[in-house]
Protein backbone atom coordinates (compact mmCIF):
# COMPACT_ATOMS: atom_id res chain seq x y z
CA UNK A 1 0.00 0.00 0.00
CA UNK A 2 1.03 3.60 -1.30
CA UNK A 3 1.61 6.16 1.76
CA UNK A 4 2.85 9.74 1.64
CA UNK A 5 2.95 10.95 4.77
CA UNK A 6 3.69 15.26 4.54
CA UNK A 7 4.77 16.86 8.22
CA UNK A 8 6.22 20.10 8.60
CA UNK A 9 3.01 22.53 8.78
CA UNK A 10 2.96 25.07 11.39
CA UNK A 11 1.60 28.69 11.98
CA UNK A 12 4.88 31.17 10.70
CA UNK A 13 4.68 35.01 10.52
CA UNK A 14 5.16 36.30 7.17
CA UNK A 15 9.09 36.44 6.10
CA UNK A 16 9.48 33.39 8.76
CA UNK A 17 10.27 29.38 7.28
CA UNK A 18 9.22 26.39 7.19
CA UNK A 19 10.62 23.09 6.03
CA UNK A 20 7.82 20.16 4.96
CA UNK A 21 8.76 16.79 4.71
CA UNK A 22 6.81 14.01 2.89
CA UNK A 23 7.57 10.19 3.70
CA UNK A 24 7.01 7.70 1.20
CA UNK A 25 6.02 4.13 1.61
CA UNK A 26 5.25 1.02 -0.54
CA UNK A 27 7.25 2.51 -3.56
CA UNK A 28 10.54 2.01 -5.46
CA UNK A 29 10.48 5.88 -4.36
CA UNK A 30 14.36 6.35 -6.13
CA UNK A 31 11.87 6.30 -8.93
CA UNK A 32 9.41 8.30 -8.81
CA UNK A 33 8.94 12.04 -9.64
CA UNK A 34 7.84 13.59 -6.84
CA UNK A 35 6.03 16.91 -5.80
CA UNK A 36 4.03 19.92 -3.92
CA UNK A 37 1.41 21.14 -5.04
CA UNK A 38 -0.75 23.83 -2.48
CA UNK A 39 -4.47 24.86 -2.41
CA UNK A 40 -5.60 27.87 -0.50
CA UNK A 41 -9.41 28.55 0.68
CA UNK A 42 -11.44 29.31 -1.99
CA UNK A 43 -8.73 28.46 -4.51
CA UNK A 44 -8.24 25.46 -7.13
CA UNK A 45 -4.89 23.49 -5.97
CA UNK A 46 -1.90 24.79 -7.67
CA UNK A 47 1.51 23.21 -8.55
CA UNK A 48 4.31 24.50 -6.43
CA UNK A 49 7.68 22.58 -7.16
CA UNK A 50 8.79 19.34 -8.65
CA UNK A 51 12.07 17.24 -8.38
CA UNK A 52 12.48 14.09 -10.87
CA UNK A 53 13.85 11.05 -9.91
CA UNK A 54 17.32 12.00 -11.40
CA UNK A 55 17.37 15.31 -9.19
CA UNK A 56 16.23 17.92 -11.30
CA UNK A 57 13.87 20.67 -10.26
CA UNK A 58 11.19 23.26 -11.64
CA UNK A 59 9.51 25.45 -9.19
CA UNK A 60 6.13 27.75 -10.02
CA UNK A 61 7.15 31.26 -10.72
CA UNK A 62 5.12 32.31 -7.51
CA UNK A 63 7.83 30.80 -5.13
CA UNK A 64 10.81 30.53 -7.65
CA UNK A 65 13.69 32.33 -5.14
CA UNK A 66 12.05 31.12 -2.17
CA UNK A 67 11.17 27.54 -2.02
CA UNK A 68 14.04 24.87 -2.59
CA UNK A 69 12.65 21.12 -3.27
CA UNK A 70 15.05 18.12 -2.36
CA UNK A 71 15.04 13.90 -1.71
CA UNK A 72 16.95 11.75 -0.24
CA UNK A 73 16.18 8.55 -1.42
CA UNK A 74 17.88 7.15 1.33
CA UNK A 75 15.36 8.38 3.54
CA UNK A 76 12.44 7.83 0.92
CA UNK A 77 11.91 11.64 1.79
CA UNK A 78 11.12 14.64 0.18
CA UNK A 79 11.48 18.22 1.34
CA UNK A 80 10.35 21.35 0.56
CA UNK A 81 11.83 24.47 2.42
CA UNK A 82 10.29 27.72 2.48
CA UNK A 83 11.95 30.76 2.94
CA UNK A 84 10.86 34.22 3.10
CA UNK A 85 7.23 33.02 3.21
CA UNK A 86 4.03 35.47 2.38
CA UNK A 87 0.33 35.54 3.89
CA UNK A 88 -0.64 34.31 0.06
CA UNK A 89 1.45 30.94 0.62
CA UNK A 90 -0.98 30.17 3.10
CA UNK A 91 -2.90 26.59 1.85
CA UNK A 92 -2.85 23.23 2.38
CA UNK A 93 0.73 21.64 0.78
CA UNK A 94 0.13 18.60 -0.71
CA UNK A 95 2.93 15.59 -1.83
CA UNK A 96 2.93 13.83 -5.03
CA UNK A 97 4.73 10.73 -6.47
CA UNK A 98 4.74 10.37 -10.09
CA UNK A 99 6.26 7.66 -13.19
CA UNK A 100 5.68 6.06 -15.84
CA UNK A 101 5.50 2.35 -16.06
CA UNK A 102 5.52 0.24 -19.30
CA UNK A 103 3.56 -3.24 -18.50
CA UNK A 104 4.57 -5.04 -21.45
CA UNK A 105 1.86 -3.66 -23.65
CA UNK A 106 0.95 -0.16 -22.96
CA UNK A 107 2.32 2.72 -20.31
CA UNK A 108 0.71 3.45 -17.11
CA UNK A 109 0.37 6.47 -15.19
CA UNK A 110 1.45 5.97 -11.21
CA UNK A 111 0.20 9.26 -9.43
CA UNK A 112 0.04 9.33 -5.28
CA UNK A 113 -1.49 12.00 -2.95
CA UNK A 114 -0.52 12.81 0.71
CA UNK A 115 -3.66 13.96 2.79
CA UNK A 116 -1.55 17.36 2.91
CA UNK A 117 -0.23 19.64 5.96
CA UNK A 118 -1.39 23.09 6.60
CA UNK A 119 0.86 25.67 6.42
CA UNK A 120 -0.24 29.26 7.78
CA UNK A 121 1.42 32.38 6.99
CA UNK A 122 0.26 35.47 9.41
CA UNK A 123 0.73 39.17 8.48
Amino acid sequence: QVQLVESGGNLVQAGGSLRLSCAASGIIFSTYNMGWYRQAPGKQREWVAKITSAGATNYADSVKGRYTISRDNAKNTVYLQMNSLKPDDTAVYYCTAAAVRWDGKTFRDYNYWGQGTQVTVSS
